[in-house]
């Protein structure tokens, strides 16, 4: 049903264990993109692709399960996704590129650099979800990864729940910045609703804290250029928790605070964004 609504933008790479889907556009250096809990990548086609397109060539990924993308068994934590969009990338003769994160995307960014830092150029995280947090995620988190939630709730808020809870809940993450005109048509808001992906979602974030719990430790032993972006006024993925401390662990890491801003900078602030990826990229030695 999701999928005769929304149709695909890009091709799809096919695996051993199922398909990816990946928007690719521009020439040049490589810049894999990776979206956050319960998008797509269309959240980067919104803007983000075309505006960058002129100097790379953009690929932006379905994470397996989300989007376009088959969900390969559901993968749970960023280290096997993480390999999974690698084996991907490489059928596209992508060499070295920059991996660009967004939130929970930040954490597979950085699991594909602990991975193997020497295939990876460098990384550009926006409010990346990058070390444990303290306290949990909250009441609807423990209940939608649990077995009620999977069977009996997410199925019931994928058929029921009406247009003004989902704008209510996208405006809550964009805040207090506004949601573009237009964008969640573009996202899909039949693919966001679909009860196969609210359900991987939940468990993944569910499970998140103890995987970051653990890549953090390897944190310090990274080398490559790392530009991240957050806005001071995040209150989904908190500065302070997360980037700030990867700013601390890695002496590579730069760090632009974004006044104002909350958790959408590549939509609330894309040119800061864009001057972010091209710093990556000069520091790589990519570009001049």
């Amino acid at each position: 049903m999701a999928h005769a609504q929304t149709q695909p933008e890009g091709a799809f790479v096919t695996l051993p264990e199922g398909r990816i889907h990946a928007i690719i556009r521009g020439q040049g250096p490589d810049l894999v993109m990776i979206h956050g809990a319960n998008g797509n990548a269309r959240d980067f086609s919104f803007d983000l692709i075309d505006r960058m397109a002129g100097d790379f060539r953009v690929i932006a990924l379905d994470r397996p399960g989300f989007g376009f993308s088959d969900d390969f068994g559901g993968p749970e934590g960023p280290v096997e996704q993480a390999d999974i969009l690698r084996a991907a990338v490489a059928q596209l003769d992508v060499d070295r590129p920059i991996v660009l994160g967004h939130s929970y995307g930040g954490a597979v960014a950085l699991a594909w650099a602990l991975r193997a830092e020497g295939d990876v150029a460098g990384l550009t995280l926006l409010a990346p979800a990058s070390h444990p947090w303290p306290g949990d995620l909250g009441l609807w988190y423990r209940i939608s990864a649990s077995a009620l939630g999977q069977y009996v709730v997410l199925p019931l808020v994928a058929r029921l729940a009406p247009a003004s809870a989902v704008e209510s809940t996208l405006e809550g993450v964009f805040a207090p910045n506004p949601v573009p005109d237009g964008y969640l048509d573009h996202l899909g808001r039949d693919l966001t609703l679909r009860a196969s992906q609210l359900s991987l979602n939940a468990q993944q974030v569910n499970s998140l804290k103890a995987y970051v719990d653990g890549m953090a430790a390897g944190y310090s032993a990274l080398t490559l250029p790392i530009e991240v972006v957050h806005g001071t006024a995040d209150e989904t993925v908190g500065m302070t928790i997360h980037s700030e401390r990867l700013e601390q662990d890695v002496e590579s890491a730069n760090l632009t605070r974004l006044d104002g801003v909350g958790h959408m900078p590549h939509h609330a602030r894309p040119d800061a964004v864009a001057q972010a990826i091209l710093r990556t990229a000069k520091r790589a030695g990519l570009i001049r």
